[in-house]
């Protein structure tokens, strides 16, 4: 292991542990404010700064014992002994550990921040960018770190580190090749000494007909599946081949091949992407329909009410979809079920009872993937919806 490595590694390390303690102790920090002032305001003589420190030893001993006990064993067995976690290359142990120990109980002391306040008649503090801005900040670096920590960070990123870890974002086009149309080998007579007939001796992997095998499977019977593909159509791993909007006639007359698309004119020094830098927007992305949704428990008539309930527990609930492999096919179905479902009803009733406290934009979007992924997924198969030639 090179220097480069050994920083590389140590990065990583200080900045999952910082993201593991630097939230949870922001949140106690604020939160044991919070009981010191009710402590001050219900005995006049009586001094908060005991429960204040009280709560504030409590948050460092979690903290430390934590780290001690769970989080260096846990990182232990994921480097040294691989083979104790059992198919880990499709879930993050490492991120499962972060949202228990930290996420779940940050939010758990807003909750209390919360009662507390509403049971004494205070409106001290709605923890309106601790939650949004800081411990969500910390998962986004967790999951950067975590699908950057086996790619390199100099030179390009070589193919076995896009497919592992990040997605491949190859600007790809298709292009039509001319089909070769086989030639039948006629024979009458013995062959003749030097005489080269078509078919005969040739392998059929070889013969002139072999680049129109996609036409052979058509002829034999091959049909499209539902979800638009081809039986033994070569595909992009995790980008099917779509061939919803091509004609079975077209599909049986030309064969297609797909190239990496490069531009050539005067700016084609903007055509520049690299899977690495995609990271962080993508990382981003993912994080912003629950950001919006904790960002609505700040609001002071939210906050000060009983939604702050559901608000933050189906919140957590959807930050447990970092615990799946990205771009893996269990986590379309885990986005509708912790997230767009149950997010579109509590977006539904805070409009009810406040208002439009969150825009209609996401609980648009909630509606909308929803019923796509029924429909595209479900509805599709059925016989009334699976019809090929509806537009020709």
């Amino acid at each position: 292991m090179g220097s480069g490595s050994v920083l590389k590694f140590a990065l990583c390390e200080v900045l999952q542990f910082a993201g593991l303690c630097v939230p949870l102790l922001i949140v106690m920090q604020r939160f044991a404010v919070i009981v010191a002032k009710v402590k001050t305001s219900a005995q006049p003589r009586g001094d908060g700064s005991t429960a204040y420190w009280l709560i504030v030893a409590s948050s460092i001993a979690y903290v430390t014992s934590t780290a001690l006990f769970i989080w260096v064993p846990l990182k232990y067995l994921v480097f040294v002994k691989k083979r104790f976690i059992v198919g880990r290359k499709k879930w993050r142990p490492v991120a499962l550990v972060y949202v228990i120990l930290s996420t779940l109980p940050s939010f758990a002391f807003l909750i209390a921040s919360s009662e507390v306040q509403i049971n004494n008649n205070m409106k001290h503090d709605t923890f309106t960018e601790v939650p949004v801005s800081l411990v969500f900040f910390t998962l986004i670096c967790i999951d950067v770190v975590e699908r950057m920590r086996h790619c390199r960070l100099t030179g390009q990123v070589n193919t076995v580190e896009r497919d592992a870890e990040i997605p491949s974002n190859v600007l790809t086009h298709v292009e039509q090749i001319t089909p070769v149309t086989p030639i039948s080998p006629v024979v009458s007579g013995p062959a003749v000494p030097g005489q080269n007939i078509p078919g005969q001796g040739v392998p059929t992997s070889l013969q002139p007909g072999a680049t129109g095998q996609l036409n052979d499977r058509n002829q034999n019977g091959a049909r499209p599946e539902t979800n638009g593909t081809v039986p033994g159509m070569p595909t992009v791993p995790g980008r099917p081949f779509n061939v919803s909007g091509l004609s079975s006639q077209s599909a049986s007359t030309a064969a297609y091949r797909i190239s990496p698309y490069t531009y050539t004119g005067p700016l084609r020094f903007l055509c520049v992407s690299d899977a690495r830098a995609d990271v962080f927007v993508d990382s981003f992305m993912f994080w912003m329909d629950t950001v919006e949704m904790v960002r609505v428990a700040g609001h002071p008539l939210v906050y000060y009410s009983g939604w702050v309930f559901p608000i933050y527990i189906f919140s957590y609930v959807s930050c447990l979809r970092v615990v799946v492999m990205p771009h893996t096919p269990l986590l379309s179905s885990l986005g509708v079920a912790l997230q767009d479902l149950p997010f579109f009803f509590v977006r539904v009733g805070l409009i009810a009872f406040f208002g439009f406290v969150t825009p209609i934009l996401y609980l648009m979007k909630n509606l909308l993937v929803c019923l796509a992924f029924v429909y595209f997924n479900f509805m599709t198969k059925l016989r009334v919806f699976n019809t090929e030639r509806m537009f020709f």
